[in-house]
């Protein structure tokens, strides 16, 4: 799986300022120490310069709490005597110069500061390595701390900064991801960083592209629909014409495959032609549209045809509710979902329509008994020309496609699910749009 760049530029980010705080981080300890071991070295000098004008006993004393000297730090001071006295008294340091060195004595390293007075005698001022580092490690620690808790403020600011660099290419995708299909509007340029300006162009003029040969399919699919409806009606008309003619039996089945297929490409070139005119100009104008009026028209011109098929048609509910939209639009629409539902319910079955109002709009049901529709095609139900994967009938493909467009264009939302109760199963389809509220 490929990162993204938000990740990427988190990740890079984040490893340039880890490698940078450890860097800082290593140069500021060892900085920190070697100024704390200065600072003890300065400190023997000062206790030494004081040791000079005083006499201690010969063995090793630590330095007095008084003279502003911690006693954990293990100052001693020791007399050394004189150079010319017997080497055992002062040991391998009577024999040292003056200054500041680092001696063995014992197990231990201790760093010793030795000074010789104006009579001669020698003075010690020293302290073991081991606590020396002790002290500098836990100031240079001290001093890198800060910067320790400064790592996790900086990755938090890096993630605030990568989000906010990358908002308006959040943004530009979620305006396309909420668009219609149809929606070939260009993106505006307004607030669009100089870095994504070339990029966002770029979509615009494919956006043209598309729009442009959207443009000249629809046109075709219109034109060509309109061009087949008069050879496709006649030849509908000379095919019903036979019915006069006394045929045999196998002319009368071929004559009966001839008026099926006719009336089938008739029923496509009408949807063709539907949403084309959809397609060209889909602006709804103002006109107040009774919905329940629609339905019941719709259902009447049905009615016929599911006596014929064994269907019981008809309203669960039904109450008075008035939309915005084109009187025909609406018609087909509820027009496409009853041939749907009449199609693939079997005989003996029901289709149920409701016609709701409420403040929260129109809502139309039509809900059925047939088999309902396999969950792998119900993302694709809209699509046109998809029928399905077990279609049957003389459907399109395009009924549902026109709805989707239709109620699109209104503001509203249709859904299709399957239903099932007490072992039966069936499709419901629900059509939601504003309504107007007198």
């Amino acid at each position: 799986m490929t990162p993204s760049l938000r990740g990427r530029l988190f990740v890079g980010l984040t490893a340039m300022v880890a490698v940078t705080c450890a860097a800082a981080g290593f140069f500021a300890f060892r900085y920190a120490f070697d100024e704390a071991i200065e600072m003890q070295d300065a400190t023997l000098t000062q206790i030494a310069a004081l040791a000079i004008d005083g006499r201690f006993e010969t063995k090793m004393t630590p330095a007095a709490p008084g003279n502003g000297v911690d006693a954990e730090n293990r100052l001693v001071i020791e007399e050394l005597g004189r150079r010319s006295d017997n080497a055992a008294a002062g040991g391998l340091l009577l024999t040292l110069d003056d200054g500041l060195r680092d001696v063995a004595r014992g197990r231990e390293r201790w760093r010793v500061l030795i000074r010789t007075r104006a009579d001669g005698s020698r003075v010690m001022v020293g302290q073991p390595t081991s606590v020396r580092e002790e002290i500098a490690t836990a100031s240079a620690f001290h001093t890198v701390v800060p910067l320790l808790l400064l790592v996790p403020l900086m990755l938090l600011v890096t993630a605030i900064l990568v989000r906010q660099s990358l908002r308006p290419m959040t943004s530009i995708a979620e305006t396309l991801d909420t668009r219609r299909a149809d929606d070939l509007e260009e993106l505006a340029l307004d607030g669009v960083p100089q870095e994504l300006r070339p990029f966002i162009a770029s979509i615009n003029r494919l956006l043209r592209r598309i729009q442009v040969m959207v443009e000249r399919q629809r046109r075709f699919m219109a034109d060509a629909a309109h061009e087949l409806r008069t050879p496709i009606t006649a030849l509908t008309l000379q095919a019903e014409n036979l019915d006069q003619v006394v045929l045999s039996q196998e002319s009368a089945e071929r004559l009966d495959a001839l008026k099926q297929g006719a009336r089938r490409t008739s029923r496509l070139l009408e949807q063709l032609l539907t949403l084309a005119r959809h397609d060209f100009d889909p602006a709804v104008p103002a006109a107040v549209v009774e919905l329940d009026r629609c339905a019941r028209n719709v259902v009447a011109d049905l009615l016929p045809e599911s006596a014929e098929k064994g269907i019981d048609l008809g309203f669960d509910e039904i109450q008075p509710c008035r939309i915005d939209a084109e009187p025909l639009m609406i018609e087909i629409l509820i027009r496409n979902i009853l041939d749907n539902a009449l199609r693939h319910t079997p005989r003996g079955g029901k289709i149920d329509i409701s016609v709701q109002c409420g403040r929260d709009g129109a809502t139309l049901t039509v809900e059925d008994t047939g088999p309902g529709i396999p969950p792998e095609d119900l993302d694709r139900i809209f699509e046109p020309f998809f029928r399905g994967t077990r279609h049957q009938g003389e459907g399109s493909g395009l009924g549902l496609s026109i709805v989707k467009r239709i109620v699109d264009n209104l503001g509203g939302v249709v859904t299709v699910q399957n239903v099932a109760s007490a072992g039966a199963t069936g499709l419901r389809a629900t059509v939601r749009m504003p309504a107007v509220i007198s």
